[in-house]
């Protein structure tokens, strides 16, 4: 695969991610269960393989497993200098203290095996410590050599202004904002926020590009989600899904048979942002990879836009 630019960062990665969010959580999805780190394994084999570098995790993801497992994986394929590897900061208000960014920086370090990560960022912005505090901790994280560049996520448009200005006072570049941007969840080409970062030069990374399997075909209204994503993507919603899901059938059709979550998948790559899917076992790795290679023309695109408008959460 072609290599992308995190913002002005020396940090490249593949246009497509591996999101790990589901590796060793048992809260939302269910690991143990239905698959194992031997699933995980083949997983992150066929998609370091295929050409996708870049892996996503967070502290937060299972207390941490989930960085745990990415460290086992590098370590027993000793894929270390193929791989970008990517975790995030969990502000709290017990956290108070640049000081504590960095403490946590290097117990994920711990964790993942590593002496530094690629990309570190701020999982969420709080509203209890200012942005200035864990933009200055970034920058110390960056000096110390704990990472290579920074980003943020589900920061807003003013959020992630403020946080571009006072990390380029320290010399930092702003690599990347994590936000939510999928064919169900389109609102940052209409909030600003595409636009904002294209000026900017920060590269948007597009986490649940599949709005938690929604896009994916499986689930109707006759067979919703289980757990958690039954309650929130309920009956009616799925009714409202209908549409969109048959145009991005229609379309997968017409480039050689694409399923919708490749569809989906395309058109957030298509939109310039870098998609990290989850995969819990080789099956859906390869799905995901299904969905690079090939791409969808504008007319499909604004297509797919108007179909979505409708279904917007």
């Amino acid at each position: 695969m072609e290599r992308i630019r995190l913002g002005k960062s020396d940090v490249y990665v593949s246009p497509l991610g591996l999101g790990t969010w589901a590796w060793g959580d048992t809260s939302v999805w269910d690991y143990g269960e239905s698959y194992d780190d031997e699933d995980l394994m083949q997983s992150y084999n066929a998609s370091l393989e295929s050409g996708i570098n870049f892996i996503d995790t967070a502290e937060a993801y299972a207390e941490g497993k989930s960085e745990s497992i990415i460290g086992r994986f590098v370590s027993e394929t000793s894929t270390r200098k193929q791989v970008i590897i990517a975790t995030k900061f969990v502000p709290s208000r017990l956290r108070i203290l640049r000081s504590q960014l960095v403490a946590a920086l290097r117990r994920s370090l711990r964790r993942l095996g590593l002496s530094h990560v690629d990309l570190y960022q701020i999982h969420w912005p709080g509203d209890f410590i200012p942005i200035e505090t864990w933009m200055h901790a970034l920058a110390d994280a960056v000096e110390a050599g704990l990472t290579r560049a920074v980003g943020v996520s589900n920061f807003s448009v003013e959020e992630t202004k403020r946080a571009h200005a006072i990390l380029a006072a320290r010399g930092v570049p702003l690599a990347s904002n994590q936000i939510p941007y999928n064919l169900l969840h389109s609102m940052p080409q209409r909030n600003g926020m595409a636009d904002l970062c294209r000026e900017l030069d920060v590269t948007i990374i597009a986490h649940s590009p599949l709005c938690q399997g929604m896009l994916g075909g499986k689930f109707t209204p006759t067979h919703p989600p289980p757990g958690l994503r039954g309650r929130k993507y309920d009956h009616d919603f799925l009714i409202k899904t209908k549409p969109l899901l048959g145009l991005m059938k229609e379309i997968g059709h017409a480039h050689d048979g694409k399923s919708p979550a490749q569809v989906a998948l395309n058109w957030t790559m298509c939109k310039g942002a870098v998609p990290i899917p989850g995969a819990k076992n080789v099956k859906q790795a390869r799905e995901n990879l299904g969905s690079h290679g090939w791409r969808l023309s504008d007319g499909e695109v604004r297509a797919l836009d108007k179909a979505s408008e409708a279904v917007q959460i």
